[in-house]
Parts: structure tokens; C-alpha cells; sequence
């Protein structure tokens, strides 16, 4: 088991950046795969990225690429989430989740919100124009 806390939301104007972080508590963080996904109100989830065990993968949306970036640091049990160029249709609660992904992982799986077993309670991201 493991437990999330984001941070590092808040108010940006457009075009700007802010870096979310999500901490993880418990034992082997290393063997979770972890993702973000954001919800706008009235929107269903969405993901936005991905990033394998090692870290040595990355899974973009498109709607991200060339602007955000995940990366992961196993020794702090921390995820991270570089969001540059910041536009106003980003605002949204961003979320970080946690799965063991046991078995074969294909790369359709880590899109899923269904394969993430553990979330955090959520930052928001408001983005003004």
C-alpha cells in the first residue's frame, strides 16, 4: 500500500509554469508505476502522463507534449510534474496515482485510470487568462 499528497498548485497566468509534487509514504515505492491525470468541472478524468518504475519511460497525452514533463526520484519517494506554457484549458484538480502493474505492461495500460490502484486527494491548477 501507499499513500499520496500532492502540492504545489495554485494561480498562474497564462504562460507561465508551476511544478506539482506528489509524496509517497510506504515501502518500495520504486516498483509503482505512476501517472498524473487532471479533472476540469464537469469533465471526466483525464490523463496527462505517465512514467515507468525506473523512470526511464515516459507516456505523454498529446495534449501535454512539448509542455509538461514527469519524472520521478525513488530515493525521496517523489513524483514531479514540470508544467510549462501554461493555457487556461489546463485548469483542472490534478491528481498523482500509484499501481504495481503487475504482469506483462503493455504501453496501453498506463493511459488508464482503471490500472492505478492508489490516488492522492488532488491539488487545483487555475490557469487565468
Amino acid at each position: 500500500q501507499v499513500q499520496l499528497v500532492e502540492s504545489g498548485g495554485g494561480l498562474v497566468q497564462a504562460g507561465g509554469s508551476l511544478r506539482l509534487s506528489c509524496a509517497a509514504s510506504g515501502r518500495s515505492f520504486s516498483s509503482y508505476v505512476l501517472a498524473w491525470f487532471r479533472q476540469a468541472p464537469g469533465k471526466e478524468r483525464e490523463f496527462v502522463v505517465a512514467i515507468s518504475k525506473s523512470g526511464g519511460s515516459t507516456y505523454p497525452a498529446d495534449s501535454v507534449k512539448g509542455r509538461f514533463t514527469i519524472s520521478r526520484d525513488n530515493a525521496k519517494n517523489t513524483v514531479y510534474l514540470q508544467m510549462n506554457n501554461l493555457k487556461p484549458e489546463d485548469t483542472a484538480v490534478y491528481s498523482c496515482a500509484a499501481s504495481l502493474m503487475l504482469g506483462p505492461v503493455g504501453v496501453n495500460r498506463y493511459p488508464q485510470s482503471s490500472s492505478y490502484n492508489y490516488w492522492g486527494q488532488g491539488t487545483q491548477v487555475t490557469v487565468s487568462s
